[in-house]
């Protein structure tokens, strides 16, 4: 009898099993956002370091949960505002939110959210500013930057260093994940998020659908103003969101499809939805009695 034949993807497969041995660990740049987006971004950044990877985080002084870790390597540089000033300004836009629910919610962001994110954005300007650390960065030879783009300065910093970004998001306001990745969002079938529609829109809903994206796209010109003008200084050119957004390698998206509704997506976008979830535990073992009757042990 002839031997039989492997498949012929097999032996490619052996050859990236035997050849996944060698390989080596990467240098990664971390540029984090402050608050609850630090909880997430930091345990993927510990598991890299459980692999070998090494790891260099830059961070502003002034933070709430950013700081000091035995892990990895931190780099902090100044920041032009103070703590008591950060929790003023969030504490505004917390109270807003709540006094505000029923109204249309870019109407309330655009009156609570530009003075606590223009605060947010000023810190970039001050890591730029600080020539010792720019010139770390620049002779560090890092493979990739891991990056929120919520706070814009990862993005920044990826562009300027021209270094691989990895972006971790749950989705990016604006449409700018999906222009940035040069991925189709047809108003007429994918539903704003302030829109409380479904993907089975009407005629009307989706004349609604689209000005909410026009209200979107004016809002953010408003919201994000400062951190372009940042950029515009940093670059010596004017820089738009698309010249930051598009320049992303990889983007990992705290989402699962079955939260969202179906949409077209690019061949650089990973679903993580599960990375905010508890690791279960094992489902009890069940026996049938003689009887019939179900006993869990």
């Amino acid at each position: 009898m002839a031997p039989a034949l492997l498949p012929a993807p097999l032996p490619l497969c052996v050859c990236l099993l035997l050849a996944s041995g060698f390989a080596q660990a990467g240098k990664l740049l971390v540029v984090p956002m402050d608050g609850s987006h630090w909880f997430t971004m930091r345990s993927v950044v510990e598991k890299l370091i459980q692999r070998g990877h090494e790891v260099v985080a830059v961070m502003p002084e002034v933070s709430w949960q950013l700081g000091q870790s035995s892990n990895f390597t931190v780099k902090t540089y100044s920041a032009s505002y103070t703590l008591e000033e950060l929790d003023q300004k969030f504490k505004i836009f917390a109270d807003t939110q709540w006094k505000n629910q029923e109204k249309n919610i870019l109407s309330v962001l655009l009156g609570s959210a530009i003075d606590l994110f223009e605060l947010f954005f000023s810190h970039c300007k001050s890591l730029f500013n600080n020539k010792k650390l720019v010139e770390y960065i620049k002779e560090s030879s890092f493979d990739a930057v891991f990056l929120d783009p919520f706070d814009v300065c990862g993005l920044i910093v990826a562009k300027y260093f021209s270094l691989p970004s990895v972006v971790l998001t749950r989705g990016v306001a604006c449409n700018y994940v999906e222009d940035g990745a040069q991925c189709p969002s047809p108003p007429s079938y994918i539903p704003r998020f302030v829109s409380g529609f479904s993907d089975a829109m009407t005629f009307t809903e989706r004349v609604q659908n689209n000005i909410f994206r026009l209200e979107e796209h004016f809002f953010c010109s408003y919201l994000f103003k400062k951190a372009f003008e940042i950029a515009s200084d940093i670059f010596q050119t004017p820089t738009t969101a698309y010249d930051l957004f598009s320049h992303t390698s990889i983007w990992l998206l705290r989402t699962d499809f079955v939260l969202d509704y179906p949409r077209p997506v690019m061949p650089n976008m990973v679903f993580i939805g599960g990375i905010n979830c508890h690791r279960g535990r094992l489902l009890p073992k069940v026996r049938c009695s003689s009887t019939g009757a179900l006993r869990i042990t």
